[in-house]
């Protein structure tokens, strides 16, 4: 009865904090699209119709289907290639719930945890499912740094970007921070045990855990870190056809997620350069990694009003930024909560039954 209170509370702690990111994901948008009507649009606003043509939205629908199959399909292939199948309806409801997750945590990654929750929920291995989220990160990591500094360094509509001194500064190091940081963590995982065993030692000093949940999180670390270890040889080892599929399909689902600007553009009557739309959304990625706030909430709307200002009628800015963050973020987030909510009633529904 205790554990089961134990439970509870941290349920509700948990729901109170995904309360409150979510709150701050509102604010941190709303200031973001603030942002871009005060300084990029000159504080005008048209609804364009043009967006609803048949043509605009059939290619729209086409390409959502494009990009969520795709973000499924690249994490599919990387458990084939670690040597786990995941029913097809499973990994289509991951989509989305990482999609929700993702965004509503603090550093545009944050998805990865929930995915490695559900993958475990699936009967995969906490260290596998971590290798297999992570795998799947750093392929996508792989396209946007190595595209990121030819396109800082060729496209003419950031040449006269104030912000891109300070990223032309930085991006070096950026870069080989994390690239050496998973580097470690796919070829010498085994180094980062006791590290995390340090800072296990370091929670349990000021009681925020038991010690008994300090002895269990001390073996815990150890085991799963031994099998993250092997799990990137295992991959490398694995299906070759699944390696490739892995790697295919994140190409595409980055494609796809780089295209949806030059979509809209050409919905509202544009001569779209694709390249230059594709690299401005290349680097605007590339920032969202590092943004501190949930899903880059508010950064990601204001550097894409930034990049985008010269491209877009003024009246159009505020327009299409909406549009882009709809169709790829805030879509997927209300369908994975929807999603979510119904998984845990089903789960709770069934233990109880047992």
């Amino acid at each position: 009865m205790a554990a089961s209170a134990e439970e509870e509370k941290q349920y509700r702690a948990s729901w109170k904090r995904l309360a409150l990111f979510s709150v701050l994901f509102v604010l941190l948008t709303a200031a973001g699209f603030y942002a871009i009507y005060d300084h990029f649009s000159g504080r005008s606003l048209t609804f364009d119709f043009r967006l609803f043509a048949p043509e605009v939205l059939s290619a729209a629908v086409l390409l959502l289907l494009v990009y969520f199959a795709a973000d499924g399909l690249r994490l599919y292939y990387t458990l084939r290639a670690l040597g786990y199948r995941i029913p097809k309806k499973a990994m289509a409801k991951l989509v989305f719930i990482n999609i929700f997750f993702s965004n509503i945590t603090p550093m545009a990654t944050g998805g990865g945890f929930a995915q490695v929750w559900f993958l475990h929920e699936h009967g995969v291995p906490i260290g596998r499912a971590t290798a297999a989220t992570t795998i799947r990160t750093v392929l996508a990591i792989f396209f946007i740094f190595s595209l990121t500094p030819v396109f800082l360094l060729t496209l003419e509509p950031l040449q006269d970007k104030a912000i891109i001194g300070e990223i032309g500064t930085a991006l070096a190091v950026f870069i080989v921070l994390y690239l050496l940081f998973f580097a470690v963590v796919l070829l010498r995982a085994h180094w980062l045990i006791v590290p995390l065993s340090y800072l296990c030692k370091a929670v349990h000093k000021l009681q925020l855990i038991s010690a008994e949940r300090h002895l269990r999180w001390q073996y815990k670390t150890r085991r799963e870190m031994l099998r993250f270890s092997r799990s990137f040889s295992v991959y490398c080892r694995g299906s070759k056809a699944a390696i490739a599929l892995s790697v295919l399909f994140t190409f595409i689902f980055l494609l796809s997620l780089f295209s949806f600007p030059a979509l809209l553009m050409w919905g509202l009557g544009y001569d779209v350069d694709y390249l230059v739309s594709l690299g401005l959304l290349v680097v605007t990625t590339f920032i969202m990694y590092f943004a501190p706030t949930p899903g880059a909430s508010g950064i990601s709307e204001g550097v894409f009003g930034s990049f985008f200002s010269d491209i877009l009628a003024s009246n159009h800015l505020l327009l299409v930024t909406f549009s882009w963050r709809f169709l790829t973020i805030y879509l997927g987030m209300l369908l994975g909560l929807f999603i979510l909510q119904r998984y845990l009633v089903q789960s709770a529904k069934v233990q109880g039954v047992q």
